[in-house]
C-alpha cells in the first residue's frame, strides 16, 4: 500500500513534531518531504483541525503557493517581499526578493497569483539578501554582499497589461552611491530612502545613508547618520530601520522625521528632519540582548516592539522586547513576550491592533497587541511543518498591508505563500466595531497615500444619520465631509487634502450607532 506524506500528515494519527521521523521511514526515506515543492493555485484550502494542506496552521487558510521555481526558475531562495497596489486599477502586486533578483507577481487574484515579470540583480553575484521597498509607484531594491549591486529604482507602472509568461525586466534609474547594503527603509510621507548596513561608495559607517527620492527615478545623496555607542563594533551600524513622520504622542518631536533604528546591540532613535544635521535623541537598551534585528511601531506611535534575532540560541523562546516611546527622548523598556516556539524571529510589522511576525521554522505567526504591553498569539501558518528549532530556513517575512486582507509570506527555500486570517478579529474588518457589523460597510479609501484628494465608499443598509469626518491623530477634527440624513444606498465620497499638512489622519465614519475609522496618509 503506497500512503502519500501529505495524507499521512492530514490523517488523525499524526502527531506534528513527534512523528515525523516515523512518517519518513514508513514513506521509504530520511530525505526531507518536498513542501512546497509545487505550486499550488485555484484553490482555496481551509485551515481545518489544525491543517491546511499538510500544513500546521490556526485560524489562516491557505490562498496559494507560488514555489521558487515559478518565482523564478534560476532562483534558489525567497527572500525580503513587499507589496504595491496600483492607485489606478487597484491591482495588488507581490515584489518577491529572490537570491538572484526580484519578481514581480500580481495577486489580485490571490487564488491565481501570476508572475508577470523579473528584475535580475545588478551586483557582481547573487545575494542571499534583498532588500525592496515602494515609494510614488516605484520599487528601490538593494542586496547585501554583491559587490556594487547599488539601488535599482524600477517603474512599477510598466506592470500594467503584463500577462502570460513572465518578462525580463530592466531598471529605471541605478544608483550607485553604494555598494552593497542590507536594506532599505522608505518614509513615504517624505519622500526620502534610509540605506543601512552598506559597504563600498559612501557607506556612512553601516547607518543611515540617506536619500532624496522625492523625483523618484532620479536619488539624490543627502547625508549620513550613525549613532556612536550603538552597533557591535560602537561605530552605529544599522540592521533595520522604520522612519516615520513623527505624529505621536511626544508633542516635542510632532512634525519631525525620527528614525527608530535596530542596531544589533540597542534601538537607536533619531530626529532626521535635517539631513545635514541628523541627531541622536536616545539609545534604548535591553537585557540579555543577543542580536537587535528589526522592530515596527504600533500605529499611535506609542509602542515599538523590536526582535532580537539570537537570543533564541540560548534556548530560550523567541523574544519580541516592548519599549514604550512617548517620551522619544527617554524611552522605557516594559518587558519581553516570549513566543510559543522558540523558532528564530525575523521580520515584524504592524497593522492596527495586529503584528504579523515571521519567525522562520515556525512561519507567520499573528500577535494581537490591542494591549500592547500583553501581546497575544491568536493565529498561525508554518510554512516549514518538517522544520524546526534555531535555524535559519522558513518564513523571512510578510506583507499584511493589501486592502483585500490577503497576507503575503517569503518562505526561504519554499517560495511564496498568500494566506487568510480567519480568526473572528480579523477576518471581519478590523476597522468597524464587531458589535455593529451590519450598520455599514466601508471600503478601503484610495489612493493611500493622496496627494490631492481620496476617495471613499460607504455602503449605507438602512436610513439614518451620516457623518464622516477628518482628524489629526490628537482627534481634533480637521474637515468634515458628510453630516446629514440619508437614504440606503452606496455613497462616494471624494475627501480633498487642500489645506492639510502632510502627515497621517484618521477618516471617521458614524452610521446607525457603528463607528469605523482608517488611517490615510497625505504626501
Amino acid at each position: 500500500m503506497t500512503l502519500s506524506f501529505r495524507r499521512l500528515m492530514r490523517s488523525s494519527l499524526f502527531r506534528p513534531g513527534k512523528d515525523t521521523l516515523v512518517l519518513l521511514l514508513v514513506c521509504g526515506t530520511l530525505a526531507v518531504p518536498a513542501f512546497g515543492q509545487e505550486s499550488v493555485s485555484n484553490r482555496r484550502v481551509a485551515c481545518v483541525n489544525g491543517f491546511a494542506d499538510g500544513y500546521p496552521c490556526e485560524a489562516v487558510d491557505l490562498l496559494a503557493f507560488v514555489s521558487n521555481a515559478d518565482l523564478n526558475a534560476q532562483a534558489r531562495e525567497s527572500l525580503d517581499i513587499w507589496g504595491w497596489t496600483d492607485p489606478e486599477t487597484g491591482a495588488e502586486y507581490v515584489l518577491a526578493g529572490m537570491d538572484n533578483g526580484t519578481s514581480f507577481v500580481d495577486v489580485s487574484d490571490p487564488q491565481d497569483p501570476r508572475v508577470v515579470g523579473f528584475l535580475p540583480h545588478s551586483g557582481a553575484a547573487p545575494s542571499g539578501w534583498r532588500d525592496v521597498k515602494t515609494y510614488a509607484n516605484h520599487a528601490y531594491i538593494v542586496a547585501d554582499r554583491s559587490g556594487l549591486h547599488g539601488l535599482q529604482v524600477f517603474d512599477l507602472t510598466q506592470l500594467r497589461g503584463l500577462s502570460g509568461q513572465p518578462v525580463q525586466l530592466t531598471m529605471t534609474a541605478h544608483y550607485q552611491g553604494f555598494g552593497s547594503a542590507h536594506n532599505v527603509a522608505i518614509n513615504e510621507d517624505t519622500g526620502f530612502a534610509y540605506v543601512v548596513g552598506a559597504s563600498g561608495g559612501q557607506d556612512c559607517g553601516g547607518g543611515l545613508h540617506m536619500v532624496n527620492v522625492q523625483i523618484p527615478d532620479t536619488p539624490r545623496f543627502v547625508g549620513c547618520f550613525s549613532h556612536d555607542g550603538t552597533g557591535r563594533a560602537g561605530t552605529g551600524y544599522t540592521h533595520d530601520v522604520q522612519c516615520v513622520d513623527y505624529q505621536g504622542p511626544d508633542v516635542e518631536h510632532v512634525g519631525k522625521e525620527i528614525c527608530l533604528a535596530s542596531n544589533e546591540t540597542a534601538v537607536s532613535i533619531a530626529d532626521v528632519t535635517v539631513k545635514g544635521q541628523a541627531r541622536a535623541l536616545a539609545k534604548a537598551e535591553y537585557p540579555g540582548v543577543a542580536y537587535a534585528h528589526q522592530g515596527w511601531l504600533t500605529e499611535d506611535q506609542r509602542i515599538f516592539i523590536l526582535g532580537d534575532e539570537l537570543d533564541e540560541r540560548a534556548g530560550e523562546p523567541a523574544r519580541s522586547l516592548i519599549f514604550d516611546v512617548s517620551d522619544l527622548d527617554d524611552p522605557i523598556y516594559l518587558g519581553e513576550y516570549q513566543a510559543v516556539t522558540r523558532s528564530i524571529d525575523h521580520n515584524l510589522y504592524v497593522r492596527g491592533d495586529f503584528a504579523y511576525q515571521a519567525n522562520y521554522t515556525a512561519g507567520l505567526r499573528i500577535l494581537d497587541i490591542s494591549e500592547p504591553e500583553l501581546p497575544q498569539e491568536i493565529a498561525y501558518f508554518d510554512t516549514t511543518p518538517t522544520q524546526g528549532g534555531t535555524r535559519f530556513a522558513g518564513a523571512w517575512s510578510s506583507y499584511p498591508f493589501f486592502d483585500s486582507g490577503t497576507i503575503a509570506v517569503s518562505s526561504i527555500g519554499e517560495g511564496m505563500f498568500l494566506l487568510s486570517a480567519t480568526h473572528p478579529s480579523l477576518s471581519v474588518d478590523r476597522e468597524v466595531a464587531a458589535d455593529v457589523p451590519d450598520a455599514f460597510g466601508l471600503r478601503a479609501p484610495w489612493p493611500n497615500p493622496f496627494t490631492e484628494r481620496f476617495t471613499v465608499e460607504i455602503d449605507v443598509q438602512t436610513p439614518g444619520s451620516l457623518r464622516v469626518t477628518l482628524t489629526d491623530l490628537l482627534g481634533r477634527e480637521v474637515h468634515v465631509a458628510l453630516d446629514q440624513e440619508v437614504a440606503p444606498g452606496v455613497k462616494r465620497l471624494a475627501i480633498p487634502g487642500t489645506g492639510l499638512a502632510s502627515g497621517v489622519y484618521m477618516l471617521r465614519v458614524e452610521a446607525n450607532g457603528g463607528v469605523a475609522t482608517r488611517a490615510v496618509t497625505r504626501h
